[in-house]
């Protein structure tokens, strides 16, 4: 089948915030004890952060991390994870029934991420605390000195304040299972305290408003609309949440997924313009999509109460899941304008990118390339491109254009990136990339991830579903030819 895509320099989205490829560790399973944090193991540092897992963030390109939690957060004392180590009291933790030892807590955290080369988006608890204990973390986090906060943190050995500027106000706070679960109202109230209370402190942080849990919550929309009319002078962004699953085995409605993400994301944007629209305000709140990513391999785990750090959401990720990734990340550059945060959900471990054996090796799954060579090259301005592609039909969906796509412009570096999914199970798609006012920009490289089954999964001992490299499409004029396989992730930059 043939396809064409036509982009133009001046026919831009927005711009690219490198935030839109962060990620996310919780407290929960191994994300922090045997995932980033295992003192003892033969590649951990002075401080117990294991420098292989290091490396593979690194080479991701990670700009920000959410932190603790999560389900965690709402039931997390702060206070717990600060100061000599030897003192930290050990507390059932009741969102994934678990024993949080507390041995790895705020100064740690701030710690590893200087270490990994990234910068920390923490998390205040509304669902057991309240606007006091926010605005404790902040000044604890961010005031010089001279203060009871302050001097606690230098107290502890950390004379200079970690100036820690993008805070979530909770976490999922409509949802049942959350530990201090309240109604619409009560916690658009509560974030607007939170917030003014954290601003006060610190004006020069950013907020971001707990959204719906998920867009099928009988209260999504209404939940939205409603807290933030409460809180919109004080918060920066609202956040989304979504994760796609294939339990029924249908590839081919799987991969249409993102056509859904498309549209949850636009419903959340006419939310928040129309709270814009009612308050006659200037302000616009943007979008932080802090929690996404596949997640279903590992619903049925046992986990024994009360554990330390248990095996626990270790999805293993096969082919058709990196796919879906890849069509998710390009859905969100589509709304570079108002998508400005995004974590993968979450980083290792615990449905990872990285996965590791305590004591032992690390490996990249799937999901790992599509988000590496994206958040590598799709730098600059996301482009709006004319895209004329074969459709098809579904059990789910209805007119799935083969061809998902989006073009970026890094203006600086000279360089135009093509980012495509063939979805096709069993048809090339022969492309045609037509750039207007790009002239002299040829195609420089051109690697694609294709040619595997769509359950096959990389592992400790092979990394075998990865990207590879394919001759250079041919360039006539502004028009370039690139053969795009069955099920295949594509990039193809083009250089002046």
């Amino acid at each position: 089948m043939k396809a064409k895509v036509t982009a133009a320099a001046e026919m831009k989205i927005g711009e690219i915030d490198r935030r839109v490829f962060g990620s996310f560790i919780e407290h929960l399973g191994r994300a922090v004890y045997g995932g980033i944090y295992e003192p003892g193991h033969p590649l951990a540092d002075e401080e117990g952060f294991r420098t292989d897992v290091i490396k593979l963030i690194n080479e991701l390109g990670v700009p920000v991390v959410r932190y603790p939690g999560g389900n965690f957060v709402s039931g997390y004392n702060w206070e717990d994870g600060v100061g000599p180590v030897e003192n930290r009291p050990a507390r059932l933790e009741l969102a994934w029934g678990v024993t949080e030892p507390n041995k790895f807590g705020t100064n740690e955290f701030m710690r590893w991420c200087k270490k990994a080369k990234t910068s920390p988006m923490m998390a205040v608890n509304l669902g057991t605390r309240g606007p006091e204990e926010a605005r404790q973390l902040v000044e604890y986090c961010n005031h010089p000195s001279g203060t009871k906060y302050a001097d606690l943190r230098r107290a502890h050995g950390y004379n200079d304040p970690w100036g820690v500027k993008l805070w979530c106000l909770g976490n999922e706070m409509d949802g049942h299972w959350q530990m201090g679960a309240k109604t619409a109202y009560e916690y658009g109230r509560i974030a607007n305290e939170a917030a003014k209370l954290m601003k006060w402190v610190d004006p020069s942080i950013e907020t971001v408003l707990s959204g719906s849990s998920n867009r099928h919550m009988k209260s999504f929309g209404d939940w939205e609309a409603t807290a933030l009319d409460l809180a919109y002078d004080n918060v920066d962004y609202v956040s989304l949440h979504q994760y796609y699953d294939n339990k029924t085995g249908d590839t081919a409605s799987f991969l249409a997924k993102s056509m859904e993400l498309d549209d949850f994301i636009y419903s959340i944007i006419c939310t928040c313009d129309f709270v814009k629209a009612k308050k006659r305000t200037k302000k616009q709140i943007n979008l932080s999509f802090d929690e996404w990513n596949v997640w279903y391999h590992s619903n049925d785990d046992y986990v024994e109460k009360w554990s330390t750090a248990p095996h626990q959401l270790e999805d293993i990720y096969n082919f058709e899941d990196a796919l879906v990734v890849a069509c998710m990340l390009i859905t969100l550059l589509r709304h570079a304008d108002r998508v400005k945060i995004a974590c993968l959900a979450q980083l290792v471990n615990v449905i990872a990118p990285i996965m590791t054996e305590n004591g032992g090796r690390a490996f990249r799954q799937t999901i790992f390339y599509p988000f590496k060579l994206m958040s590598k090259y799709a730098r600059g301005a996301a482009l709006k491109p004319i895209v004329d592609s074969p459709k098809y039909d579904c059990k789910e969906f209805t007119d799935v254009p083969y061809l998902e796509t989006i073009l970026t412009y890094d203006k600086e570096n000279d360089e135009v990136v093509f980012f495509g999914v063939n979805r096709s199970m069993d048809e090339n798609i022969l492309l045609d990339v037509k750039l207007l006012g790009f002239e002299g920009y040829k195609a420089v490289s051109f690697e694609s991830m294709d040619g595997h089954g769509v359950l096959e999964e990389n592992g400790f001992d092979c990394e075998k579903v990865t990207m590879h490299s394919n001759p250079v499409p041919q360039t006539d004029g502004d028009v370039t030819t690139a053969d795009l396989k069955p099920l295949s992730f594509n990039v193809i930059r083009f250089r002046k």
